[in-house]
């Protein structure tokens, strides 16, 4: 890449982001997950690793095939934390950083026949005395390392257990009316070097400590984007359908450029 796709990529700050943007940082603006989706959503980033309901309900992207943050099973930082049984839950808190685990949820509950309030909440110091949380990212792994309370529900096994099939919760998004030379060649080869450099990156990564960041990056989180996981994708616009009632559009993938 050149001084065309300088600062022109979005990411999170988050452990799960740092394997696909190795080698780009410099390169690579990195924003809370809800200002990076406007930011993208505005033309002002040619290219953002974003939520996968993102581009499900923006008709603005297209998907670069063959990277992603999922999981295939237990992902470890998306769920809820309940002190009752979930079918007792009436409210459930949630942190609305991802709006693709927050559809997750509404997708897995309405599997299971259970409609409890979701509302939403920003204050995560509090996240230990509410009844029912939804938890994302950084912010769960956090809660998992502190006191409480709760019984976990982790949203990652419930899909898996529900349909076979890897879960998707971000994808790098690249606007259709901005493709600077170059660009998907580059968010690839940052896949591949971080998939190589994962053990250094597991060693000097400053957030949480050596053990959980190799357990998170080596047992939970998954970076392609295969076949499986665009079933798990196709399986997700189908439910979201139903559950939401409003259009969701059909992915679109390309290759490197």
């Amino acid at each position: 890449m050149g001084e065309s796709t300088a600062k022109r990529i979005g990411s999170v700050p988050y452990l799960n982001a740092a394997p696909l943007t190795c080698g780009i940082e410099a390169e690579t603006e990195f924003l809370p997950p809800s200002h990076l989706a406007k930011r993208l959503r505005a033309g002002e980033l040619a290219a953002g690793l974003v939520s996968l309901t993102e581009v499900l309900l923006n008709n603005l992207y297209d998907i670069l095939d063959g990277a992603a943050v999922a999981s295939d099973g237990a992902v470890k930082s998306v769920f809820v934390a309940h002190k009752k049984p979930l079918d007792q839950v009436e409210v459930i808190h949630c942190d609305t950083a991802s709006l693709s685990s927050l559809n997750l949820l509404k997708v897995i509950l309405a599997k299971r026949g259970l409609s409890p309030r979701l509302e939403t909440f920003g204050d995560y110091g509090r996240a230990a005395e509410l009844d029912a949380v939804l938890l994302i990212g950084n912010p769960g792994l956090e809660f998992l390392r502190s006191p409480h309370e709760h019984k976990i529900f982790d949203l990652g096994r419930a899909w898996r257990d529900d349909t076979g099939l890897p879960f998707v919760y971000a994808v790098w998004a690249i606007r259709r009316d901005q493709r600077p030379p170059g660009l998907g060649q580059a968010l690839l080869q940052a896949k591949q070097d971080g998939l190589a450099k994962l053990g250094e990156i597991i060693a000097t990564h400053p957030e949480f400590d050596a053990e959980l960041r190799a357990a998170y990056l080596r047992e939970h989180i998954r970076f392609d984007l295969g076949d499986r996981e665009k079933q798990g994708i196709a399986r997700f616009v189908a439910d979201l359908r139903t559950v939401l009632g409003e259009t969701i559009y059909e992915p679109s993938y390309i290759a490197g450029f």
